[in-house]
């Protein structure tokens, strides 16, 4: 017992600590955003509805039982289907970042881009966190036909990215999505900065030695 009741302190520490990370360097504002991480036990702790990562009480963090019915904590975010799509899909993941953070946005709200893959490879960093950045159609937050195009696009990618709205990432770790999402966040703004500009980035066989490396 006194193992289960430290690691869940240790994991509920550390959504704190990685919300206001993310809320301090301006890749979230207000309460928007939602972050979310399994137990070992395969129980699920998420940031409640209206709280900003900045300002996070690990006491009040919702609870899921591991079927995805709330237990307890305060009253869950509206998008917390964001998360299970993430984890039944992604069956090793341990935890799931979603942000609006604004070069993603920007990026989801262009008119041209390739909706298998959203993002090139400019960097090899961004392949080897993200990989690859299908985009998921336009629907209301909260939407349930949201649900099931999130989880027909996380069939195939740990990270995807929400029409005018913001990526979601999932990792085996908190930190791993925490990197993972912000290397896309870096890539969608130097993907923006060099729109004017003609670009050489990675070659399919140079994506595909890397990515052999994850």
């Amino acid at each position: 017992m006194t193992a289960i009741i430290s690691e869940e302190t240790k994991l509920r520490d550390e959504i704190v600590s990685v919300g206001r990370s993310l809320f301090d360097r301006s890749l979230t504002f207000g309460s928007t955003g939602n972050i979310s991480a399994r137990l070992s036990n395969g129980d699920m702790l998420m940031t409640p509805t209206n709280a900003s990562l900045g300002s996070l009480d690990p006491a009040r963090l919702s609870r899921f039982s591991a079927e995805g019915v709330h237990v307890d904590g305060d009253k869950p975010t509206k998008e917390a289907f964001l998360h299970q799509c993430m984890y039944c899909q992604q069956k090793m993941s341990g935890a799931v970042v979603h942000l609006h953070s604004t070069y993603a946005v920007a990026v989801s709200i262009l008119d041209v881009v390739d909706p298998t893959d959203v993002l090139p490879p400019l960097t090899a960093y961004y392949v080897m966190r993200v990989g690859k950045l299908p985009l998921v159609e336009y629907f209301p937050p909260g939407d349930p036909a949201l649900a099931t195009a999130v989880a027909e696009k996380a069939k195939d990618s740990h990270a995807v990215l929400l029409a005018n709205h913001g990526p979601v990432v999932a990792g085996k770790t908190l930190r791993e999505a925490q990197y993972a999402t912000e290397e896309l966040e870096e890539t969608a703004k130097l993907h923006l900065l060099l729109r004017p500009h003609k670009v050489r980035p990675l070659t399919a066989v140079q994506k595909a030695e890397l990515l052999s490396r994850r």
